[in-house]
C-alpha cells in the first residue's frame, strides 16, 4: 500500500503555512515510507525554496493575490488563476493522488478546487482561529477540516471539522544539543540567560524596531539576544548596526534555519503570535511574549495571544507599545525566575504534540477511502 500512496501538499507563502505543510509531509512519510508526495506551490514564493530544502519535490503555479490598490493590475491576476487552474489540472492528471492537502495561501485555492473536480479526497489544514480566505472558500469541497481552536464552526460546517492542533516541525523535538552546545553554535555563553527575538519568517518592523531603539539597554544588561531579523531588513539593519555600534551579547541573523538549537538556547522569546509559532512554543515549553501584529485579518493574532494570557501562559505587549517597552518588560521577566517558570508550566500544557501524525492519519484514511 505504501508504493501506491500518493499525496498532493499545496500552499504556502509564509513560514506559517509551509512548515505545518513540510510537518504533515514528514508524519506521513514517517507511517508509510513508500509514500509518494508532491507539494504545489506559487511561483516567487518561499515554499519554491524551502520544500525542496527539506527534501520534497514541489510545482509551482504563477498564482497570486489580488491587488486592492491597483484594479487594473488584476486583468493580469484573472489571466494567471485560469493558467494555474489548467497548470494544477495537468499536475493532478500526471500524478494521480489519492488525497490532496491544502494548508492554506495561493497555491492551494487552484489545486484544491481541481483535485475536488476530479473526484480526489481532499483535507485543509487552518492554523489559525481565524479561517483564511482560500479555506473559506475551499471548505464546501474539502472532506476534512482539522483547526487548532475551538469555535471554527463560525467559518467550517461543524461535521467536517477535526480538533488536531497546528502541526510543528518535528526537529524542534528531535534536537540532540544541550543549552550549552546550542549557545555555543551562536557564539553565545553558557553563563548567561539569553532572549531569542523572532519576527517570523520574513520578519517584522515593530520587532526590529524595538531591538534598534535599545540598543544601550541591550548591551548593559548582562543578558544575551539571538535576534532573527527577517531577509526583507537585513541590509537595512547592518547598516544601522554599523552606524551604532553592534552589542558583543547579540548574536544577529537574517534566517534561523536551525530554531530547536534558538529554542534550546532561549530562555525567553518575544514572538509575534501567529498560530504556527504558538504551537511552537506550546510545545518547546517556553516563556513568551507575544506581540500581535495588527495586519491580519480580523485582528486574530491577538486573540491568539489573549486566549494564553487569560491562562497566564504567555505576556502580550501590543505592536502600538513595543518599540517603547518590550525590550524592558522582557529584561525584567526573565530576571524573575519565579515568574519565568509559572510561564513556562502553564503554556507546555497547552501543547498538542501530535497534531501532524493525527492529520496524516487522517490524510490516509482519505486517501484509502476514495480508491
Amino acid at each position: 500500500m505504501d508504493d501506491e500512496l500518493r499525496i498532493i501538499i499545496s500552499g504556502g507563502g509564509t513560514g506559517g503555512h509551509i512548515f505545518p505543510a513540510v510537518s504533515i509531509a514528514n508524519a506521513i512519510k514517517a507511517q508509510h515510507p513508500g509514500a509518494k508526495i508532491l507539494f504545489v506551490g506559487a511561483l516567487g514564493r518561499m515554499e519554491m525554496q524551502r520544500v525542496p530544502a527539506a527534501g520534497y519535490e514541489i510545482k509551482g503555479l504563477p498564482i497570486c493575490g489580488f491587488d486592492r490598490k491597483n484594479m487594473l493590475h488584476n486583468v493580469k491576476v484573472l489571466f494567471k488563476i485560469w493558467k494555474s487552474q489548467r497548470m494544477a489540472r495537468r499536475i493532478i492528471r500526471e500524478f494521480r493522488p489519492m488525497a490532496a492537502v491544502g494548508v492554506g495561501g495561493y497555491a492551494s485555492g487552484p489545486t484544491l478546487n481541481e483535485a475536488a473536480k476530479m473526484g480526489v479526497p481532499c483535507l485543509l489544514q487552518e492554523q489559525n482561529s481565524y479561517a483564511g480566505v482560500t479555506n473559506k472558500l475551499l471548505a464546501r469541497k474539502a472532506q476534512r477540516i482539522c483547526v487548532a481552536y475551538d469555535g471554527m464552526d463560525r467559518f467550517f460546517p461543524a461535521d467536517k471539522i477535526m480538533k488536531t492542533g497546528n502541526p510543528v516541525r518535528q526537529s524542534l523535538t528531535q534536537v540532540k544539543a544541550t543549552r550549552e552546545e546550542a549557545l555555543a553554535s551562536f557564539g553565545l555563553s553558557a553563563g548567561r540567560k539569553t532572549i531569542l527575538i523572532v519576527g517570523g519568517s520574513l520578519g517584522a518592523r515593530t520587532m526590529n524596531e524595538s531591538v534598534l531603539g535599545h540598543l544601550g539597554e541591550i548591551k548593559t544588561s548582562g543578558v544575551q539576544f539571538i535576534w532573527q531579523t527577517g531577509k526583507y531588513y537585513s541590509e537595512h539593519i547592518a547598516a544601522e548596526l554599523a552606524r551604532r555600534g553592534k552589542p558583543a551579547n547579540l548574536y544577529v541573523t537574517d534566517f534561523i534555519a536551525d530554531m530547536g538549537a534558538a529554542y534550546r538556547a532561549a530562555d525567553l522569546v518575544i514572538s509575534r503570535a501567529g498560530a504556527g509559532s504558538i504551537s511552537e512554543l506550546c510545545l518547546v515549553g517556553k516563556p513568551a511574549i507575544l506581540v500581535p501584529s495588527p495586519n491580519v485579518a480580523e485582528d486574530h493574532q491577538t486573540k491568539n495571544a489573549m486566549a494564553l494570557v487569560a491562562k497566564d501562559a504567555a505576556i502580550c505587549v501590543s505592536d502600538a507599545q513595543a518599540p517603547a517597552t518590550v525590550i524592558a518588560t522582557a529584561l525584567e521577566t526573565v530576571a524573575d525566575n519565579e515568574r519565568m517558570a509559572l510561564l513556562a508550566a502553564n503554556i507546555k500544557r497547552l501543547a498538542m504534540p501530535d497534531a501532524a501524525d493525527t492529520i496524516a492519519r487522517e490524510v490516509v484514511r482519505l486517501a484509502r477511502q476514495g480508491r
